[in-house]
């Protein structure tokens, strides 16, 4: 945050799920990538500027709303073989450390929940900024990225493929797109 007034921002924000994106990338076949992402998640952040390492995240996410394009894949997704969604309906991130690395970039560290397993995950941040919308909301928008193995929290469903390899693979690439409205 070079040229932000990092006082300025301090606050409670709200993520705006309409301009902010939860995705992720799974290798697919052994020969392509799936993308997919969450359409219903709501989440707070609270900034604080003065000392970025008090700034904390939280996020959940609705498993019903899994869109990779496919319904088909969707309906696979959430039964009993991934995400058992009746029984777990909602994946929920909480920060446990917040980093300022220099520059534009942050780490975030938290509990990521699903299946009812819950374990750490670290995401890299990048701030892209700080401004007032039309509507005279005061908004700060976070790139971000993480990779995760999805047996670690109990997801293991997989087909062999006859030429070798799996139909999905472990490592799954997260990203995220946020922008969060300052709370009044």
């Amino acid at each position: 945050m070079a040229n932000t007034d990092l006082t300025a921002l301090t606050g409670d924000y709200t993520i705006d799920a309409s301009h902010s994106t939860i995705g992720f990338t799974v290798r697919h076949a052994m020969v392509t990538n799936v993308k997919g992402k969450f359409n219903d998640f709501t989440g707070s952040l609270h900034l604080d500027g003065a000392d970025p390492s008090a700034s904390t995240a939280s996020v959940d996410v609705k498993m019903e709303s899994i869109d990779t394009g496919s319904a088909d894949r969707d309906g696979h997704l959430k039964s009993a073989d991934f995400f058992k969604i009746d029984e777990f309906p909602t994946m929920t991130f909480r920060s446990t450390k917040a980093e300022a690395l220099g520059d534009e970039d942050y780490r975030i560290t938290g509990d990521l929940e699903i299946l009812g397993t819950t374990r750490p995950i670290t995401i890299d941040l990048e701030f892209n900024g700080a401004a007032k919308d039309p509507f005279g909301n005061e908004r700060v928008g976070f790139e971000g990225k993480a990779e995760i193995k999805r047996s670690d929290w109990g997801l293991t469903w997989n087909a062999a493929l006859e030429t070798g390899g799996v139909l999905v693979s472990d490592k799954i690439k997260l990203h995220f797109d946020i922008s969060a409205i300052k709370n009044a």
